[in-house]
């Protein structure tokens, strides 16, 4: 009955998420599921912490893209069209 309660509650907070939200999250829950089922059967703890992970990481990624290409626009802003060197 205990585990019942707890996967409802963690779904149902998974639910309540938005869509922009699961970036990232679903890959994470998988591994974390997984990890935490062979260290000692915690795959419901090991699925959250994974989602949180998972959408930090993805989350992080898009923003170094961001910054990427930033980078290059002034870089390329930056640099004159018609030198002659």
């Amino acid at each position: 009955m205990r585990r019942l309660f707890i996967a409802c509650s963690i779904l149902s907070i998974f639910g309540l998420s938005s869509q922009a939200h699961a970036i990232g999250c679903l890959s994470g829950a998988v591994a974390g599921g997984v990890a935490g089922h062979y260290a000692h059967h915690h795959a419901i703890l090991g699925a959250a912490a994974g989602c949180v992970a998972g959408h930090h990481l993805a989350k992080e990624r898009k923003l170094a893209k961001k910054r990427q290409e930033e980078a290059a626009k002034h870089h390329v802003a930056a640099t004159p069209s018609g030198s002659n060197q």
